[in-house]
């Protein structure tokens, strides 16, 4: 019998299909938006058919709005163009139960032109180009997110029927690392954290957070990549499991005036020994000051990739835990990057994403701007030791327009990325902004249906 704690090899899925444990394989990849995208199989037809040859899925999409709406001004996928498809080759390395539903197992897919060639646009094929571009240095990433979500005793359907509206959050209060208010809807979280650990990934903790309902489980430190998918899985899978539950979860990076869902990020080099590049004895290594200037002055250009969202600005305000100031320093949770642990578990958490952050994207974004100060041997300025709100440091973006013109005309972006993939998501920002700037919202109608 294959070990349920550990992802899947080919041969264990050969035998748990024949003895009518698995019969249905989900082939997905993360779309723009870190979503898993994809179909689900048959077992059998999958191991005889799908295995070595992959599938295909409409290159749309890698072209639609959140709601999946087909926009203009991609380039790769259009009415022009036919809306064609693009191949879905399986990683066998991601190959996993999904305890949550019966008889399934999962495999994350890399996507691919007709002819070979990589779907550079994609998330998972931007994260590998730079982990190449790493690697070249002798270098790998080692990376852990931490997600945060708010849990509603409301269904999905509920909460869509209520406009969202109205909603009845799982705790009262403020649970910020309170084991009562955990235990209140432990059966929910244990589930969550169990059903995680086998499908092979590696649980740390669970801690209730400060808006009402808000809870955050951490998962393991691991490869760059690894990470990244197990973050999709997590997400798709914690969402199923509220659903199952007759509950319901958000990961949106601002859901009320409150608290938003944050998911910092923590990034380490390693050497090819498996050491810690980042550390030089207690003090940072001359490749982590130079990584970490690189994140500084990257760090507006490349918001576009850790806040992705028009929501996302919202999380920004003074006093609030969530980043304003483009500053680093130690330990210090009211500076955008933060340098904790020291000797082998020196790393840097960057505390700009929110709960919507599309992990691939982000990580790609650390790594590339890492790789900027290295290549420039950027210095890294003075450490912040107060409160970096109230300093004179440069700001991050506030809105996602301002972030989109500031990638789109980031010559650090274009260098790292390529014209194509800067395009693509300017692109995104673009369309999420017409959508935006149209809509009438509920603030305006109650501010004007009357008064006005």
């Amino acid at each position: 019998m294959a070990d349920r704690t550990s992802p899947l090899t080919v041969e264990e899925l050969h035998a748990l299909v024949a003895a009518g444990e698995i019969d249905t394989v989900v082939l997905a990849f993360p779309d723009m938006q870190g979503r898993l995208q994809g179909k689900r199989f048959a077992a059998r037809f999958f191991l005889d058919d799908v295995l070595a040859h992959g599938t295909e899925g409409c290159n749309y999409l890698l072209a639609v709005d959140t709601e999946m709406n087909t926009v203009d001004g991609y380039a790769m996928s259009s009415w022009d163009r036919g809306y064609g498809d693009f191949a879905m080759h399986p990683d066998l390395s991601t190959l996993r139960r999904v305890p949550w539903n019966e008889g399934t197992a999962m495999l994350i897919a890399d996507l691919a032109w007709n002819d070979g060639s990589p779907v550079v646009a994609a998330p998972r094929q931007i994260l590998r180009r730079q982990l190449e571009r790493l690697a070249e240095l002798g270098y790998t990433a080692n990376v852990g997110t931490e997600l945060e979500f708010i849990v509603f005793k409301d269904t999905y359907e509920q909460a869509w029927d209520a406009g969202y509206k109205g909603l009845t959050p799982a705790n009262q209060y403020n649970i910020d690392y309170s084991v009562l208010g955990t235990g209140r809807i432990e059966p929910l979280l244990r589930r969550i954290r169990n059903e995680m650990e086998a499908a092979g990934l590696t649980v740390e903790s669970a801690k209730g957070e400060c808006n009402p309902g808000q809870h955050e489980i951490v998962f393991k430190y691991d490869e760059a990549l690894v990470t990244c998918d197990q973050h999709a899985v997590y997400k798709t899978g914690a969402k199923e499991i509220a659903s199952q539950e007759g509950v319901s979860l958000t990961f949106m990076a601002k859901f009320n005036e409150r608290e938003g869902n944050s998911c910092h990020i923590h990034l380490s080099l390693a050497n090819a020994d498996g050491t810690n590049a980042m550390a030089d004895g207690h003090d940072m290594s001359p490749v982590m000051r130079h990584f970490l200037a690189g994140q500084l002055a990257a760090l507006r250009d490349f918001s576009l990739l850790y806040a992705p969202n028009i929501n996302s600005y919202k999380r920004f305000q003074p006093g609030s835990f969530a980043p304003t100031a483009v500053a680093w320093g130690y330990d210090n949770r009211t500076c955008a990057l933060r340098v904790v642990g020291h000797g082998r578990s020196m790393r840097f958490e960057n505390r700009l994403p929110g709960g919507d952050v599309n992990p691939h994207l982000a990580v790609s974004g650390l790594i590339a701007a890492g790789l900027y100060g290295i290549e420039q041997k950027l210095e890294l300025p003075e450490v912040c030791t107060g409160n970096a709100y109230a300093a004179g440091y440069d700001q991050v973006p506030t809105t996602l327009r301002e972030a989109a013109e500031l990638w789109e005309n980031s010559p650090i972006a274009r260098a790292a990325f390529g014209e194509e993939v800067v395009a693509h998501y300017s692109n995104m920002a673009r369309v999420e902004l017409a959508a935006f700037d149209a809509a009438v919202t509920d603030w305006e109608l109650r501010r004007s249906f009357e008064r006005l």
